[in-house]
């Protein structure tokens, strides 16, 4: 990635999450434990639900796509912040950072318009059912895709050019884990009203069209469920939504916190804590409350268990 940096700082350091000595050790296990669950639990998904035919629908292609977000979101937070736990000097330099928050920038935006793209699938599969297979077909799954990874480029693109150009003159230890446009913004001795106008507005833009298109659809499948006389069927409707809403709840619950909070109650411990929730459980969380409650990929795992076992 090219940088136009005319800053007089080429390095900063991340203060991580603690600066209590005796908590280094505890945390890099905490978090390893969580990275390799992350791991092992989204790309073993996607392995999962490219060698099962069962798994071969539209739905699953979905949650494929979100698991490989995952997988790298994790990967982009993770590792430098356990680097960071064994390393007394935990420095990045400048284009690692801005590297490391385009990435973060583009794979968060990604999700939340993934979330909003299974939201819709939800929809049109409880509301519309016999119009299912043509109006989420797979040309149309596919360019869902596609325009949730191109928004997430273009978002984090936006970003990370104004920080480029930002001047870094004076304190250049970030309060934080992880290059985040907030605590970059505060050490920048040049004027950022430009940067905060676009994250306010982007950051809206974003969450706003995404969570409105999650809330109206499931208004609609809540309207529909209503109408349906079994209930068997409405239990199985619910259930059909439940993971999807439960991640959606954790993922803008944290984000809102985060990046839409008064000013006035600035709090670097809950800001950290928030965008752990985001940036590290939320992705080790996606595969268990997606799929492992779900019996076609328990089935599927089953059965490929078994055939390596043969």
């Amino acid at each position: 990635m090219t940088v136009g940096n005319h800053s007089m700082v080429t390095e900063f350091i991340l203060m991580g999450l603690t600066d209590e000595p005796e908590l280094q050790l505890p945390l890099f296990l905490l978090f390893f434990g969580i990275y390799i669950v992350s791991m092992v639990g989204n790309l073993g998904l996607v392995l999962l639900i490219k060698i099962s035919s069962q798994l071969h629908t539209l739905i699953y292609y979905f949650l494929s796509n979100l698991s490989f977000i995952d997988s790298c979101y994790s990967s982009v937070i993770i590792p430098k912040m356990m680097a960071n736990f064994l390393s007394e000097a935990n420095i990045i330099s400048f284009p690692g950072c801005l590297t490391q928050f385009f990435f973060f920038g583009y794979f968060a935006v990604s999700e939340c318009y993934m979330l909003a793209a299974m939201a819709y699938d939800h929809y049109v599969a409880i509301c519309h059912p016999l119009l299912y297979h043509i109006t989420m077909s797979q040309r149309v799954c596919f360019l869902l895709v596609a325009g949730v990874h191109i928004i997430g480029v273009c978002g984090a693109l936006i970003h990370t050019s104004f920080l480029a150009h930002l001047t870094f003159c004076g304190d250049k230890v970030i309060d934080h884990y992880f290059c985040d446009i907030l605590p970059l913004l505060k050490l920048s001795c040049s004027d950022t009203y430009i940067s905060e106008f676009l994250l306010v507005f982007n950051a809206g833009i974003n969450v706003f069209l995404t969570s409105l298109l999650i809330f109206i659809s499931y208004a609609f499948i809540l309207s529909n469920i209503l109408q349906i006389h079994s209930a068997g069927a409405r239990v199985k409707a619910f259930k059909t939504c439940g993971s999807h809403v439960a991640a959606v709840a954790v993922f803008y619950g944290s984000i809102i916190f985060m990046y839409f909070k008064p000013s006035s109650s600035d709090n670097n411990t809950q800001e950290k804590v928030a965008s752990v929730f985001y940036t590290i459980v939320n992705p080790m969380l996606n595969p268990v409350i997606y799929s492992f409650r779900n019996k076609d990929v328990k089935y599927s795992l089953g059965k490929v268990i078994k055939n390596n076992r043969v």
